[in-house]
Order: structure tokens, then C-alpha cells, then sequence
């Protein structure tokens, strides 16, 4: 009978990790040592390989041993081993930097167009404004007189179809009618294209 091949340290001779952890818990610091010696190369390949930048591979795995080092008295065996425990922690802080980076990155680009962006004519404006507006009131004068009256209650002073019906004391097939029409030679005379 053949005996099954185990691939990484024999966990016969390995350390105990969850005991370690306990002793990290309560502040051993050479307990530290040997379970950063059993998971530093594990922890720092997952974060090299979620952020593909040696760099920040290197801050984020110190991240995560000051992190290890702190809430090592919360770590419970029943819910998985030592080593899934600190990749679970390297891969939050991988990812919580991607998103760091992503997000400064967008803020920069939004600065960036802002910076882009034309400046403000209040005064050219404020011109071009007010020929509109003495447009407008040219075009709606060249309305007849119910036309306009129409078109004045219904996008002037807001009120429904029906309202500008019973405000003239007219059919409300009549008011629609009057609205399309003066509607028509408003945008044929303000030179609106369709």
C-alpha cells in the first residue's frame, strides 16, 4: 500500500499554527516569528498576484502582518486553519488597495476635466440670454390672441390642458389644438428644426 504524498512542510514536523496564534494573541513575539516563517511566502505571492506591483505587494503584506499581529486573539481554528486566516486577510488588503488606487485614480481624472473645462462667461451669458428671451417674446407676439393665451397658462404658469380648457372656457379638443398650432409657428419662427 502506498502512502499518500503531501506537497508543502510534513504538518507532522511543522509547527503548531493555531497554537502559535493563541500565544500571538497574548503578545509572543517569537510566536510571531514562527508563524510569520510559516505563512510570508504564501501571503506575499497571493498579494503579488492580485496587484501585480512588487511595491505595493510589499506594503500591503506588511499591512497584513501588523493586521495578523493585532487581531491574532480572534482567530478561531474552527473556522478554518491559520494559513487560509492570513490569505484571507492578504486578499482583503490586496483588494481594498485596488479599489484605494482605482478610486484616487478616478478623483484625478474628474480633476483633471474640471481643469479642462472652459471657464465661465457670465456676461456673454447673460447676453445671449436675454436676446433669447426678447426673441421669444417677438415669436409670441406674432401668435393670435388665444394662441398665446393658451400657450402662456400651459408652459408659463404650468397648468394642464385641461386647466387652460376651463381657465378660457373652452373644449379641450380646441385648447389642444390652439397649443399644437401656436407651438408650430413658435418653433417655425424661433427657426427650430425638428
Amino acid at each position: 500500500m502506498t502512502q499518500p504524498i503531501s506537497i508543502g512542510p510534513n504538518p507532522a514536523h511543522g509547527p503548531d499554527l493555531p497554537a502559535l496564534v493563541r500565544q500571538v494573541g497574548a503578545g509572543d513575539q517569537e510566536a510571531f516569528a514562527a508563524v510569520y516563517d510559516a505563512g510570508c511566502n504564501a501571503v506575499f505571492g497571493l498579494i503579488l498576484k492580485v496587484l501585480r506591483d512588487h511595491a505595493q505587494a510589499e506594503e500591503v503584506a506588511q499591512e497584513v502582518w501588523v493586521e495578523a499581529w493585532r487581531t491574532a486573539g480572534r482567530y478561531r481554528a474552527e473556522r478554518g486553519s491559520v494559513l487560509n486566516w492570513l490569505l484571507t486577510l492578504a486578499h482583503r488588503r490586496s483588494v481594498d488597495r485596488i479599489r484605494s488606487v482605482e478610486s484616487a485614480a478616478a478623483r484625478d481624472h474628474r480633476a483633471a476635466l474640471l481643469d479642462r473645462a472652459p471657464e465661465f462667461d457670465e456676461v456673454s451669458e447673460q447676453v445671449q440670454a436675454r436676446e433669447e428671451r426678447e426673441e421669444l417674446r417677438r415669436c409670441l407676439r406674432s401668435l393670435s390672441e388665444i394662441q398665446r393665451q393658451s400657450v402662456t397658462l400651459a408652459y408659463y404658469q404650468g397648468l394642464t390642458y385641461k386647466e387652460v380648457a376651463e381657465e378660457l372656457s373652452a373644449p379641450l379638443g380646441t385648447i389642444k389644438t390652439r397649443l399644437r398650432d401656436g407651438l408650430i409657428r413658435l418653433r417655425d419662427c424661433l427657426g427650430v428644426t425638428a
